[in-house]
């Protein structure tokens, strides 16, 4: 039982357990946006404010796309929300991160500390040397 409780209370299922009711809370609240705000707007131009009751029919089945049409719109808003605030800045982050390692940068050595440093520096960023240009 104690194997049990361990398991439960590690940080990253607690943490997973913190973002999927966030992100359920957040999707709720986008797609009230996305059905009261969104909708409506787009509506207004087209002359039909809700698209929930679109639909159309062959022979006697009735498709009705309106819904389709608020959750599509809904799921984009939802995906540009976690691009911006998310996956971007976290991208942005690690690109500066990783310029400093970037394998495909040709290294040398700073001739003070033997440091390996880009081969375009021309002061060492561990030691500060000032090193000249290599050929």
């Amino acid at each position: 039982m104690s194997g049990f409780k361990k398991f439960l209370l590690r940080g990253n299922l607690v943490d997973l357990a913190v973002a999927v009711v966030i992100g359920t809370a957040f999707a709720k609240v986008v797609t009230a946006v996305v059905a009261d705000l969104i909708t409506p707007t787009i509506g207004a131009f087209g002359k039909q404010p809700n698209f929930a009751q679109l639909f159309f029919s062959i022979n006697t089945s009735k498709f009705a796309y309106g819904d389709l049409l608020n959750n599509l719109i809904t799921f984009i808003v939802i995906a540009l929300v976690v691009y911006f605030v998310v996956v971007a800045p976290v991208a942005r982050m690690t690109g500066r991160l990783s310029k400093t390692n970037d394998p495909t940068t040709p290294m040398r050595e700073c001739p003070e500390c033997l440091s390996s440093i880009p081969t375009a520096a021309s002061r060492c960023m561990y030691c500060t040397a000032v090193v000249a240009p290599s050929e």
